[in-house]
């Protein structure tokens, strides 16, 4: 099927759904969907980056630290998930991905969708869509840090990195506190 036939809920403000519309019509009218993050680390914690095709609807050739994409019409974010995780990754019988938080994406102009940010831990060998991803390795935070400053990143995988960072740095606080 062409991925701009898949029907998507089309979504409010308060990410109920109100309607469903095929993906390449949702995309040009700019309106409101379900997408879903998955930030995948190997056995050495190393995180899963990729780089997208050039024939991606959205963000093509671009850089992006999760795995992930849309939430099809009736299915959850937790089904999306892992649907989502396995197809990128090319793997099957992956654990199911622990879901972290939902976050609002608003760029402005036009792109805008509800985004559940999940993680999972692959020890899989990983063999990615040709169809999705150009380019993939696992690399340290450190390496990925670094790359932030040097390579074209996705808006709303950048977003999603900085909202994680964010939350995981205010569990640490509060679980350092908790003992007080």
């Amino acid at each position: 099927m062409n991925p701009a036939d898949e029907i998507l809920d089309i979504v409010d403000e308060h990410d109920r759904v109100v309607g469903q519309l095929p993906r390449g019509e949702v995309y040009d009218r700019g309106l409101r969907h379900r997408c879903v993050f998955i930030q995948a680390r190997d056995a050495a914690g190393r995180l899963f980056v990729h780089q997208r095709t050039a024939t991606k609807l959205v963000f093509p050739s671009l850089y992006d630290p999760f795995v992930g994409g849309v939430v099809g019409a009736g299915e959850s974010y937790d089904e999306a998930a892992l649907r989502e995780a396995e197809e990128e990754l090319g793997v099957t019988g992956l654990p199911r991905p622990t879901y972290l938080f939902k976050f609002l994406y608003d760029d402005g102009a036009g792109k805008t969708w509800w985004s559940a940010v999940y993680e999972v831990r692959c020890d899989l060998p990983v063999k990615p869509q040709v169809e999705e991803v150009q380019w993939h390795d696992f690399l340290t935070d450190e390496e990925v840090e670094r790359r932030l400053g040097e390579w074209e990143w996705v808006p709303d995988g950048l977003a999603a990195y900085e909202r994680l960072a964010e939350f995981r740095a205010g569990n640490a606080r509060n679980a350092g506190n908790a003992g007080n």
